[in-house]
């Protein structure tokens, strides 16, 4: 017993004395570590409140938590009153100087506000520097003087009430001219592609309008084809006293196109009150000359009428030596000009490309200055296009009185269109000496002619004297009708303008009663009737008088 109760005394007292000793090292331990964070924290405070740079050292740290924190405890809060308002100096200056640059780089014409701008902007960075300023907000170390900040945030405030008032003024302003001048640069772009295709339509129109269409080809080939294979029906005929006969109506039709020639003879003939009196006077070049007196021959022309037909090379005096625009196709220069491959420069100059056409210089197309020449015994006669179809009797053209002038023609003058400006070049002395610019044009297509008056004139004689100061083109362009211009310039008479109604070949507003009332239709300009291109609310009228029971017609597939 005795042993067990000196034991449990024992360890009794031993268990209190050593709880004890724990709890007081404890307690001992929380005091020291709380002692030490004490310390290291205050240590931190004092060693960075007197030193300016250690708190931009801070600022330059990039931890913001920790900035946001320490400022907070040490800070001055005039200090960072004043870090707010020149924060927001900055903003509005930067704001300023970002609405200027766009006003420069648009170019707008806002040069009181640009200066305006710019002004504020140099305010809000000279604020600063002001020397009472700068000594009292800005110095490192000094302390913020209240009053002065006062000051100086209502100067502030006054610059940014400003320059909101401008902004809110200008943004819509300058957002409007921003989608202005992108508008302009879309137009601009724009433009620049419809003058290219404008271009490149020209060119292929002229290349359409040119170029043989494969029908026409094919029914020039079968023609010559049932020659050669038939020769005996076809041998030649010889002259007849009528192609002579001055009591007749006498035509010229000089063409390459037989079945063109073939539409104005046949809508001649159709509208004749006496069709045995008319007499067709055909000229063509060596190439087509066989295929258009097939043609002929196996369609003979209704009513009596009568069809003469050569080739231009028949007519001997037509030479180099005699035609100024023969001998100017021998000039180098001239063959250049004409047949050099032009496809490079093709849509680069599409306005002039149409002058380039060597049919400009056939002499198919200068014919109509040798009609005394060639029909010495006629003293009138009536010249047509193969663009042309005639809607009515024709007769009384040769009862029409010239007046004793050469040409008898429809004027096409209208306001200042199709004056004799547009045509020649009025910047060479010798035209703006003999010519007025303002004189009315007139039209070739459908033209009487007093040859007995064109003799007395001289008007070939005329003609080869401007031709030939021409050869350099410094006169005119090209085509005949400028030097008709000049070559019958006193000695055109203006005729009804039912006679002749133009313009079926370019122009599609043409009024279908004016059409309807015209003795004579022209298809002048690029879109030929018996083209694909050809404008569909004229072309009946021309397709109403083609052969379609002549076979080659149909074989060769004009699609009519």
């Amino acid at each position: 017993m005795a042993t067990a109760v000196r034991g449990n005394r024992g360890g009794g007292s031993g268990g209190i004395n050593g709880g004890l000793r724990t709890f007081f090292s404890y307690r001992i331990f929380i005091s020291a570590i709380f002692t030490l964070l004490f310390l290291a924290t205050f240590s931190i405070i004092f060693s960075s409140h007197p030193h300016h740079d250690d708190e931009g050292s801070l600022r330059s740290s990039g931890n913001a938590y920790v900035q946001r924190t320490f400022l907070a405890v040490k800070s001055d809060p005039l200090k960072t009153r004043l870090d707010l308002i020149y924060k927001q100096a900055n903003d509005h200056m930067a704001l300023v100087n970002a609405y200027a640059a766009y006003a420069r780089k648009l170019k707008l014409d806002i040069s009181k506000q640009l200066r305006m701008f710019d002004e504020l902007a140099t305010n809000l960075t000279d604020l600063p520097l002001k020397p009472s300023y700068k000594s009292s907000l800005f110095e490192p170390g000094s302390p913020v003087d209240e009053d002065v900040l006062r000051q100086f945030e209502k100067e502030v405030k006054d610059i940014v009430k400003v320059t909101r008032l401008m902004i809110v003024e200008s943004k819509e302003s300058y957002d409007n001219q921003i989608k202005i001048q992108k508008l302009k640069d879309t137009i601009f772009a724009v433009n620049e592609l419809l003058i290219k295709a404008k271009k490149n339509g020209a060119f292929a129109s002229l290349i359409s309008a040119k170029s043989v269409p494969k029908s026409l080809h094919c029914l020039a080939m079968r023609l010559v084809e049932e020659r050669v294979a038939h020769p005996e029906k076809y041998k030649e005929e010889g002259h007849k006293e009528e192609f002579d006969d001055p009591s007749l109506y006498h035509y010229a039709i000089f063409s390459d196109n037989v079945i063109a020639v073939s539409v104005v003879i046949r809508s001649v003939v159709k509208n004749a009150e006496e069709p045995w009196k008319h007499v067709f006077h055909v000229v063509t070049d060596r190439m087509n000359v066989a295929a258009m007196k097939v043609w002929f021959r196996m369609r003979p022309v209704e009513g009596g009428s009568y069809v003469e037909i050569k080739a231009v090379e028949e007519y001997r005096f037509l030479n180099s030596s005699y035609v100024p625009v023969l001998k100017q196709l021998e000039n180098a220069n001239m063959q250049k000009f004409y047949f050099e491959n032009q496809a490079e420069k093709a849509t680069k100059d599409a306005n002039n490309m149409k002058f380039r056409n060597p049919k400009y210089l056939s002499m198919l197309n200068h014919l109509r200055f040798y009609l005394p020449e060639m029909y010495p015994k006629l003293h009138k006669i009536l010249f047509l296009d193969d663009d042309v179809v005639v809607q009515k009797d024709l007769t009384g053209l040769w009862k029409v009185d010239l007046d004793g002038k050469v040409n008898g023609a429809v004027e096409t003058c209208f306001g200042s269109f199709h004056r004799y400006a547009q045509y020649l070049n009025f910047s060479h002395p010798l035209i703006k000496e003999r010519f007025n610019p303002k004189a009315c044009a007139w039209a070739f297509g459908m033209n009487i002619f007093d040859l007995d008056a064109w003799r007395r004139e001289k008007c070939t004689e005329q003609y080869h004297y401007w031709q030939n100061l021409n050869e350099e083109r410094t006169l005119w362009k090209l085509g005949s009708l400028p030097p008709g211009l000049i070559t019958f310039y006193s000695t055109t008479k203006s005729l009804d303008k039912s006679w002749h109604v133009l313009g079926l070949g370019y122009n599609p507003s043409i009024s279908m009663d004016e059409i309807n009332n015209a003795a004579v239709i022209h298809y002048n300009g690029n879109m030929k009737p018996w083209l694909d291109i050809a404008m569909n609310q004229y072309k009946n009228l021309w397709t109403k008088y083609v052969d379609n029971d002549m076979e080659f017609v149909q074989t060769c597939n004009f699609g009519l």
